[in-house]
């Protein structure tokens, strides 16, 4: 495991925080590696590189990171089996590195609880400008003071301490990106609203073709909900977008 020194006098918060943003980089391609260290420093990221899954999950299990960039092709334990091992228990946002025209990974990989994904080959500055979309958003779900904690639709309760939804007093974990939708369905409950408002909102950026990010997103909403709350649902309005709603209440066409 390398780990980079702290660079020198640069901005390192997406949002207000001075101290260097933590990142695990976990890549088999120790020259990229290599690449972004000398890239990502200077953007205001302390960086720690792995070369495996193995190594990835040791370091998590002994390290705070305020996000991991994980490759999808690793040896010994791969990208998916990583995330599939670190779900249950660790919240840490995690942004995919998947094979340019691999749909099966981006999908499996949202599905699987990443926060969002960036397809090789890529230019630094996407890779850098997903990260801090991602840390603004985790940043943003830290309580607030004069913020409510929690907002509710029916029995469903948003709490912003504990980042969970809950219902009947069941938690229900979810990942930032889930969390991020939810409180923007429940703000706007009963009113669609566009998967291009939700990408921008949700994930720091615009909705391009083919992009089923915030479907894959919801759709994983949508089981965890299920199972404690079913009249709670997410409706998807063709060509316009989602709408959150609750039982006998009118869903808009």
């Amino acid at each position: 495991m390398q780990t980079t020194a702290d660079p020198p006098d640069v901005t390192t918060d997406p949002g207000s925080s001075s101290a260097p943003m933590s990142v695990l980089l976990v890549d088999d391609d120790r020259e990229l590696c290599r690449m972004l260290a000398e890239y990502l420093n200077p953007e205001g990221f302390r960086l720690t590189t792995v070369h495996d899954g193995d190594e990835a999950l040791y370091a998590l299990g002994r390290h705070h990171f305020d996000l991991m960039v994980l490759d999808v092709m690793l040896p010994k334990l791969g990208g998916l089996d990583v995330l599939r091992q670190l779900r249950p228990k660790d919240a840490t946002p995690v942004l995919m590195l998947t094979a340019r025209g691999e749909d099966i990974d981006r999908v499996v990989g949202l599905e699987l609880g990443a926060d969002d994904y960036l397809p090789k080959p890529f230019n630094p500055r996407e890779l850098v400008a997903r990260m801090r979309a991602i840390l603004r958003r985790s940043l943003a779900l830290e309580p607030q003071a004069g913020r409510r904690d929690r907002i509710d639709a029916g029995p469903l309760s948003l709490l912003f301490s504990s980042r969970t939804a809950s219902a009947r007093g069941q938690s229900i974990p979810l990942t930032g990106a889930e969390f991020r939708v939810l409180e923007v369905l429940m703000q706007q409950l009963g009113i669609v609203v566009s998967r291009e408002q939700l990408t921008r909102q949700v994930l720091g950026r615009r909705l391009t073709p083919y992009d089923r990010s915030i479907d894959t997103h919801i759709s994983n909403i949508r089981r965890k909900l299920g199972a404690v709350a079913d009249e709670v649902s997410i409706v998807n309005v063709r060509r316009t977008g989602y709408v959150l709603t609750v039982a006998d209440a009118p869903v808009p066409r």
